[in-house]
């Protein structure tokens, strides 16, 4: 069994991440899977034994998403979206997968429906069609233009057999985000989340009785970041090592200007790859509300303060912040308020707040390979008939 993994990160890195993961989760499972990246992965990701292919990668300008780039920051132009399509539609025909998966599309990145629509079609139309598969996380981003979501929903109904929605919904369902769930509850299986941690154990004490902040693997949380560098000398509980980690996309400059403000106490240091094991030892976990970032301090059992990245018209974070905190999972703090008092604040509160016992669904990756697996040859058998 074959098996294509479409995924088009712009901004943060939960997208590839969870792409990668279901990809390694098929992979283990027997099937020759193949990731197919539009953007080039953050260096963090270790994709070591997947089988890679790539599309001319595009990258959003910045975090209002308005504009698509190259990654040296050039507009995208009608040959670069010609050869994406012409490349994808190739794969598709050349490799002639029992599954194809699409993350996110098309409950997002409907600007690449020009490249994406030509190879759905084409996996569906041959005589042994394609598992065509949606891959989702818990929250989309809520649209100001409901003609938005009924095209979503149109799009899931005509080309695809199944949704996989990467939430547990004891937590979270998929109609707190998307208005037309009801209209597609036939193509939705819920997975439980993708969860996949960092495998490198931090060195030495590294991360113990630390607050860590963090801002996901994106070129975002600016404010969060120079808030915390100086925040420690507020703190009467949180009183730990401050650790603030900053993602490569933030640059060295930005690094050095952090490093250079930092109040004793305090370390700077780029993003690292074993950002799961410090969260385990930490005291306080700091960080915006990204999927992957919620999923490492709720395995952790970490107490958490979320500042959800909210720029532009971005409400995924904000939501799934607001969930956690009114189950008492976290502590809310809002980007725009955010101040070196008001996160010493959130930080000590968080460590004497109690925290209710809620079992999750992690096992979303190995779940979602189950799946398609399951009904990549329940469609085989029902062709063969």
């Amino acid at each position: 069994m074959r098996a294509l993994v479409y995924v088009q990160h712009l901004l943060g890195t939960g997208h590839v991440v969870r792409a990668s993961a279901i990809a390694r989760a098929l992979l283990a499972q027997g099937v020759d899977v193949i990731l197919l990246l539009g953007n080039t992965p953050p260096p963090t990701l270790d994709l070591a034994g997947l089988a890679i292919e790539t599309l001319p990668p595009v990258r959003a300008a910045d975090a209002s998403f308005s504009r698509l780039v190259t990654p040296e920051g050039q507009p995208i132009d009608d040959d670069i979206r010609h050869a994406r399509a012409e490349r994808l539609l190739t794969l598709v025909e050349t490799i002639r997968p029992d599954i194809l998966l699409t993350e996110t599309f098309p409950f997002g990145r409907r600007a690449f429906a020009q490249e994406l629509l030509p190879a759905l079609n084409a996996a569906r139309a041959r005589a042994r069609p394609a598992l065509v598969a949606a891959s989702v996380r818990d929250i989309l981003v809520k649209k100001s233009d409901p003609a938005k979501t009924r095209w979503m929903a149109e799009v899931a109904r005509t080309h695809y057999d199944c949704v996989l929605v990467h939430a547990d919904p004891a937590l979270v369902r998929f109609d707190a985000s998307f208005p037309h769930a009801a209209e597609i509850a036939d193509l939705i299986r819920y997975t439980g989340f993708v969860y996949a941690p960092s495998s490198p154990q931090p060195p030495g004490d590294d991360g113990r009785g630390e607050v860590i902040v963090s801002c996901g693997g994106g070129p975002v949380g600016a404010r969060l970041l120079q808030a915390a560098v100086t925040a420690r000398p507020h703190a009467h509980r949180a009183t730990g090592t401050w650790r603030v980690l900053a993602s490569a996309s933030h640059g060295d400059d930005r690094l050095a200007a952090l490093a250079a403000a930092a109040t004793p106490g305090t370390i700077v240091e780029p993003a690292r790859p074993d950002f799961s094991g410090l969260i385990k030892r930490a005291a306080v976990s700091v960080s915006q509300a990204g999927y992957n970032t919620v999923l490492d301090v709720l395995s952790a059992g970490c107490p958490a303060v979320l500042v959800p990245f909210a720029e532009g018209d971005e409400t995924e974070q904000t939501q799934r912040a607001e969930i956690l905190a009114a189950r008492g999972m976290a502590i809310q703090l809002s980007e725009g308020h955010v101040t070196p008092e008001r996160l010493a604040g959130a930080a000590d509160q968080a460590c004497v707040a109690d925290r209710p016992t809620l079992a999750i669904d992690l096992a979303g990756a190995e779940k979602s390979a189950r799946l398609l697996i399951a009904e990549a040859k329940k469609r085989d058998r029902e062709e063969r008939t």
